[in-house]
């Protein structure tokens, strides 16, 4: 079991070294498997001080405004960048443990009675674009409720609450580069830094990544070379999980001023799912579904398909009671926000062959995540997936089942699945399961990471493989795939074509 603030520690000495102990971290790690995927190549060391590199890297955010987005090349970097700023009132002493909502002061009561907008969520479009546009993405389309905007981007998502914005974007975009119209609009309302959270799992085609994303170093540089960031962002970067696979970067700065014996319990899972099944990737192009309808628009289609990929995928049944706002990709890709009372859930698809991925995100405030986490991987039944966990020590606290503290038998995930079903109820030709039959999938937990930062903040990661099935595991029947049928080449429709919307 994972003991979040222990000392560093190592079980499988096979996989080569790993990251040392950092400013103000304790680490954690355990590692029960190995799993070779693709690798973002390490970085040289940064420079030794903070001081140099804002002495000596004056910030390029207006030159690289003029970049040009990369020709295609058949892949899609589908794991996302997060962006989480928390705002305070400049005269306000505290933020409690509510998300985005100032205490100790009217605004609390502002913030959930009234009906009209405060803090961030007065924002106008305008200024919404500005911040998109510096992420070289745009927004598409927004669900809101008393306590929470939600848009759909075209390079995934954006929150607003009254005082805290969470900014998600994939592919090539340039998220660090919104944080100086963050500030400067922060400042117009009245508004500093509270806290600020940036974490990205390592790229799968990093050389595609623009700057300042074309390594964490670089990251980290661009933040601490910033004139207008360098005050409120004095925090440190840190890397969790093995540098030979999937792993995470995390970058913090917290300036929380929090009362004597003050415990916050805001959390995020984070599911990142790798080798999504060809039946379930299938689902989302835009090409499998009607699109020979006269008597429509352009809009009244793409909100039709994108309807019906939710249903045939069966992720809305992940998030009963909430309001959904998904969105269908020409040729290919899906993405989706659903908001329920102060709580979001997000998921991106893109699934190309070769680079097929899904993520599920969410901060709802559950006691075991571990139904939540089967039901997200039952539906997507990919081949790997990596999950991060960042919580306050009080929100870990309140997590009784939790897969990545659980003991390596306990942490195995195990999901029922049927034969595999296309579009329309099709079945699917080449499913590992033979048809009207099911067998559990198993998901062995390879890896586990875990740190504490910034005083209470803890961040946790693991990575989990697919078992692969025995030839007895089927229900009532004595055959077995011989394969996984998993395709290899670059689907034709996505050839010469760009996901979404794009911004040069």
């Amino acid at each position: 079991m994972i003991d979040v603030g222990g000392t560093l520690s190592v079980k499988d000495e096979t996989l080569g070294p790993f990251q040392t102990k950092m400013k103000g971290s304790h680490h954690h790690v355990q590692h029960e498997d190995k799993c070779p995927v693709a690798v973002e190549n390490p970085p040289a060391p940064p420079p030794t001080s903070k001081q140099h590199l804002i002495d000596h890297h004056p910030s390029s955010d207006d030159e690289s405004a003029n970049m040009v987005d990369r020709e295609y090349t058949g892949t899609f970097e589908g794991p996302e960048k997060t962006l989480e700023v928390v705002f305070r009132r400049v005269s306000d002493e505290h933020v409690d443990s509510s998300p985005g909502e100032v205490s100790g002061s009217s605004l609390t009561t502002a913030a959930s009675d009234s009906e009209a907008p405060v803090g961030l969520r007065r924002l106008p479009r305008a200024d919404l674009d500005r911040i998109c546009a510096r992420a070289r993405c745009t927004i598409l389309s927004c669900v809101s409720n008393r306590y929470l905007d939600a848009y759909v981007l075209s390079e995934s998502s954006l929150f607003v609450y009254p005082y805290m914005l969470v900014l998600k974007t994939c592919g090539t975009t340039t998220l660090l580069r919104c944080i100086g119209i963050l500030i400067d609009i922060g400042r117009r309302l009245g508004l500093e830094i509270d806290w600020i959270g940036y974490s990205r799992k390592n790229f799968n085609f990093p050389g595609d990544q623009a700057f300042p994303h074309q390594s964490f170093h670089q990251e980290l540089d661009y933040l601490y070379s910033h004139r207008s960031l360098c005050e409120r962002l004095d925090g440190n970067g840190y890397t969790l999980g093995p540098v030979t696979g999937d792993h995470w970067f995390v970058f913090v700065a917290d300036h929380t001023k929090r009362l004597s014996g003050e415990l916050d319990t805001d959390r995020v899972l984070n599911i990142m799912m790798f080798d999504v099944h060809e039946s379930v990737a299938e689902l989302f192009y835009y090409d499998n579904y009607d699109t020979n309808r006269p008597e429509e628009t352009k809009e009244e289609q793409t909100k039709r398909i994108s309807r019906e990929q939710t249903a045939a995928c069966g992720i809305d049944a992940l998030c009963p009671g909430a309001e959904i706002d998904s969105r269908a990709f020409e040729p290919c890709g899906y993405s989706m926000n659903a908001i329920l009372f102060r709580s979001y859930s997000t998921i991106h698809i893109t699934p190309e062959s070769g680079s097929s991925y899904a993520s599920f995100e969410t901060n709802q405030k559950v006691g075991s995540y571990k139904s939540l986490i089967s039901n997200v991987i039952r539906t997507f039944r990919p081949k790997r997936f990596v999950m991060t966990l960042m919580a306050d020590e009080g929100g870990l606290k309140r997590v009784n089942e939790n897969p990545l503290t659980d003991a390596a038998v306990d942490a195995k995930i195990v999901v029922p699945v049927t034969s595999c079903m296309g579009p329309g109820g099709t079945p699917v030709v080449g499913s590992p399961i033979p048809q009207g039959k099911s067998a559990p999938l198993v998901y062995k937990r390879s890896s586990t990471a875990s740190i504490k930062v910034e005083g209470d903040c803890s961040c946790l990661m693991g990575n989990w493989v697919l078992e692969k099935p025995s030839t007895t595991s089927f229900n009532n029947t004595n055959q077995a795939s011989s394969s996984w049928d998993w395709k290899s080449d670059v689907h034709p429709l996505r050839v010469g074509k760009v996901r979404g919307v794009s911004v040069s």
